[in-house]
């Protein structure tokens, strides 16, 4: 939970009583290799601070193709929010890449702590914009930028990430071809 009080610090300021009841609100759960956190269709219950791990959000379209929406790792919120926030079933799909921990919070628990703590009000709020700010940048790169500057902003945003997701899956995000992928990558050494 240290990691947890750490990253809501980084934001707003807490004390260390707020923090002991924020930390209930929470639920610690280890999650597999593969395996799914959000299927389409299911129920979400939960929004996901990763602590570990590589996880990706993708829907499906009707002829079974996956089109990437984000990958998330340590520090990142995770979940299909459309269907959170409004408590309709999924329409995407949250797999594990690389195993790891996440903790859980429901939404009546965000509702809650929102209501209760105006710290926490102020740390949603701000995670929501970021998250809202990087999915508009995204969609503006892919509107507008070709495959080259797409992948030097990924490279140069995510290095880290590089390295710990498949090229497939990074080519998918990017919108290109494995091929062209592996031409950016080459281009860039």
């Amino acid at each position: 939970m240290e990691k947890l009080k750490a990253h809501i610090k980084d934001i707003t300021n807490i004390s260390d009583e707020d923090f002991e009841h924020i930390k209930t609100f929470f639920t610690l759960k280890k999650v597999k290799r593969h395996q799914h956190l959000i299927q389409e269709d299911e129920q979400v219950k939960f929004e996901f601070l990763i602590l570990s791990g590589v996880f990706r959000a993708f829907y499906l379209d009707a002829s079974g193709k996956e089109h990437i929406i984000q990958f998330a790792t340590e520090n990142w919120w995770l979940s299909d929010y459309v269907a959170y926030f409004k408590q309709l079933p999924a329409s995407t799909n949250v797999i594990c890449m690389e195993a790891g921990e996440v903790l859980c919070l429901t939404l009546e628990g965000r509702e809650k702590l929102s209501e209760n703590l105006h710290g926490m009000e102020h740390f949603f709020r701000v995670k929501l914009t970021n998250a809202y700010v990087a999915q508009q940048k995204r969609i503006v790169a892919l509107l507008s930028s070709n495959p080259q500057k797409r992948f030097e902003e990924f490279a140069k945003l995510y290095p880290d990430l590089m390295q710990r997701i498949p090229k497939k899956y990074i080519a998918e995000y990017l919108g290109v071809s494995r091929e062209t992928l592996s031409r950016l990558y080459s281009a860039n050494k």
